[in-house]
């Protein structure tokens, strides 16, 4: 029997393999690339290329792509084979360092935000070496950047190793300051929790919400849902287990550390968690993640939905980003050390992170604004739309006898003055995580839970890393070159507490009192719906950050602007056209049939017996008329506004409409043909109910 070390990264063009398949020479100078960044030259690619392509024949490959992660939000490849034709009539199998390195794709459809014009395809994917490739099905993939033929960034990959070059860049520079000189790199690590739903094939193809938007429209709340906390970590459904366990396989073949995996909180509703890695691998890996969980799903007679609000009055699905620094050297920033030192080192970067947060709270709200999070968030499952920072009560105590210069009343008692005074020893938070907090420290990393469960984490990450990269700066802009370190560190850090302190809370996060003192008297933003958040990017501070931190030009950042925007009117104007056709078509239907049995028996048992009141059936068909003429009127009024939707030309106007008017108007919708489903017979139903749909994996 084959154990999970067998056949764990077989897929994997990783390390173990090209130690294997590659001169030494070409190893060495490749690893140096890997790891240092180093230009890799054309006989290196040419010798990895081929022993790739040999690797990945052995394997089944038949095919090879540049596999790439376009701002649509999920991945893209285009397979081209091996094959070439040789003189004999046969073919060779070839692949090239070029074809390794770059690639063509016509990518014209790909949205650019204006970054060119559609007539413009010609786009490039350039190798990332620092993640591995891989074989899907037969196809060697490789993962890639990709850019417009003018060097624009069209992908979420490319800003990406920006950040992590700029984050290095500076946290080097600080590090250096605490005379550590055998540190070469330091690297934004990740490890993201990915929350789904599992629903049966056989129901989802009956829904045309989830088929055509992913997540239902509506649906009247069904009995029981998630009241008795009876899913949460409970023992795992066979049909369920049966999709775990392949996934797991699949995900170990591909060297994917998927290691946590339970019942999540509402019904039907599960989490799988991978292990921390490097932060462009943790998110080409996620990518994975959820290709793979979906395609597995089928195979089960499953669907896996990663809408962040598949069901109303259930849980929601996120992804918690858990963020943490560290360096080639094995050290975790986040991690307090065991020295004053090193402790006043780890306080540094802590309160970085602290002021990062604080200062840049718009764009980590903004990389996460999407239609289906709008949902989610501050529904008393996720965090609120305001963002604040957890760390728990020892580290806060420690925070304000330094602000203070009062003593610690922790595990010793001492004046904190940083280098002088010896620090107490730090232990790991032992408090709550505190669920409430969208950014929370627990112990050696920074836990961001607003992402949304069917978000790329790229985005995310990006900020944070820029936001930490621009605070590192500042930090090493002003202890370069001063007479007293260990002073101007104290100094620095005090200020720092004192400037930003207003980021940190530990209470509850869902109390309205919270978000009325977070906004009112902290000043902090509340950016609740996606136009709200998404419109900060283009504000002078955010822009000059992003830019003189190469991690995105003026025109990329404007164009991110529009093409999000755009993906969210698309987004709920596609739900809004199927809502009015799914009224119209199914559900007027269904209760029209209901109500001519209802009036036949009527007629029927009054012909029967005459002056009977059949006070039931006359009382449910005055009530599913009333409700029909509802429905159909409200029906009406959402596809008069969507029509007038199209005629909006800006975007920007567009997407406030859709915020103000259109929302609601579709929930008014759902309002009137929820109640209609609620006293409607479940057999003239015409699709699966909550009650079906959460209950029905068995």
């Amino acid at each position: 029997m084959r154990t999970v070390s067998d056949y764990f990264g077989s897929l994997v063009f990783d390390d173990r393999v090209m130690r294997a398949k590659l001169p030494s020479d070409v190893y060495a100078s490749l690893k140096r690339t890997i790891d240092e960044g180093a230009s890799l030259d054309a006989h290196v690619a040419d010798a990895v290329a081929t022993a790739m392509r040999d690797w990945a024949v052995e394997h089944g490959a038949t095919h090879f792509t540049h596999w790439f992660q376009p701002l649509t939000g999920i991945t893209a490849e285009k397979h081209e084979s091996f094959i070439s034709p040789s003189p004999d009539g046969g073919v060779i199998m070839e692949f090239s360092g070029k074809e390794l390195i770059q690639g063509e794709p016509d990518a014209s459809s790909f949205p650019s935000g204006g970054l060119r014009a559609t007539f413009e395809a010609r786009g490039y994917t350039a190798w990332d070496p620092t993640s591995y490739a891989f074989i899907k099905g037969h196809t060697l993939c490789i993962p890639t950047a990709f850019c417009s033929y003018s060097g624009e960034a069209l992908d979420k990959k490319t800003p990406l190793l920006r950040s992590m070059q700029a984050l290095n860049k500076q946290a080097l520079r600080v590090l250096r300051l605490f005379g550590n000189e055998d540190v070469k790199c330091v690297h934004p690590c990740v490890g993201p929790e990915q929350e789904y739903f599992l629903i049966d094939k056989a129901m989802y193809e009956k829904r045309k919400d989830l088929v055509f938007c992913g997540r239902t429209l509506f649906g009247a709340k069904p009995p029981k849902g998630q009241e008795l906390d009876d899913h949460y970590f409970g023992a795992i459904k066979p049909r369920v287990e049966a999709y775990m366990e392949e996934l797991n396989t699949e995900l170990w073949k591909l060297g994917i550390y998927a290691k946590t995996e339970h019942n999540e909180v509402a019904p039907s509703q599960h989490e799988l968690a991978s292990i921390y890695t490097v932060a462009n691998v943790a998110t080409d890996q996620n990518q994975l993640i959820m290709e793979i969980m979906q395609r597995v799903a089928s195979r089960h007679d499953l669907v896996c939905l990663l809408a962040e609000k598949p069901f109303a009055g259930v849980n929601g699905s996120g992804k918690h980003n858990n963020w943490s620094l560290a360096t080639d050297t094995g050290v975790n920033l986040f991690k307090p050390g065991e020295t004053p030192y090193e402790n006043a080192q780890f306080l540094l970067f802590l309160c970085a992170a602290v002021q990062a947060v604080d200062n840049y709270q718009d764009l980590l709200r903004l990389s996460v604004a999407t239609a289906g999070n709008d949902h989610r968030l501050g529904a008393n499952e996720a965090p609120p739309a305001v963002i604040s920072i957890f760390l728990g009560d020892e580290l806060t105590a420690v925070l304000d006898a330094i602000e203070t210069d009062t003593p610690y009343s922790g595990t010793e008692k001492t004046v904190l003055k940083l280098g002088v005074h010896v620090l107490p020893k730090f232990t790991r938070d032992t408090t709550d995580r505190n669920r409430t907090s969208p950014f929370a420290f627990t112990g050696n990393k920074f836990e961001f839970r607003m992402v949304g469960s069917s978000d790329s984490i790229a985005c995310a990450n990006i900020m944070l890393n820029a936001a930490m990269a621009e605070t590192l700066k500042e930090f090493a802009d002003r202890l370069e070159g001063v007479s007293d370190f260990e002073s101007a560190l104290h100094d620095l850090i005090k200020e720092t507490i004192k400037a930003h302190k207003r980021i940190i809370f530990n209470g509850n996060g869902y109390d309205d009192a919270w978000i009325k003192e977070a906004t009112e008297k902290r000043g902090l933003l509340n950016l609740r719906t996606t136009p709200d958040a998404l419109s900060t990017v283009l504000e002078k501070k955010n822009v000059e950050m992003l830019t003189s931190l190469k991690i995105f030009s003026e025109a990329e950042i404007r164009s991110r602007y529009e093409i999000c925007l755009e993906n969210y009117c698309k987004t709920v104007n596609i739900e809004g056209l199927t809502m009015v056709d799914m009224a119209r078509k199914e559900i007027l239907p269904a209760v029209e049939a209901y109500l001519g049995n209802l009036s036949g028996t009527v007629a029927a048992k009054t012909a029967a017996v005459p002056g009977l009141a059949c006070k039931y059936e006359k009382d449910l068909i005055s009530k599913l008329s009333k409700l029909a003429d509802e429905i159909s009127d409200a029906a009406s009024s959402l596809d008069t506004t969507l029509i007038r939707l199209k005629a909006i030309p800006d975007i920007t106007d567009a997407a406030y409409v859709i915020r103000d008017v259109v929302l609601q108007k579709m929930a008014e919708l759902r309002v009137v043909c929820d109640e209609a489903e609620s006293i409607t017979a479940d057999k003239y139903w015409p699709f699966p109910t909550y009650g079906d749909l959460l209950f029905g994996v068995r």
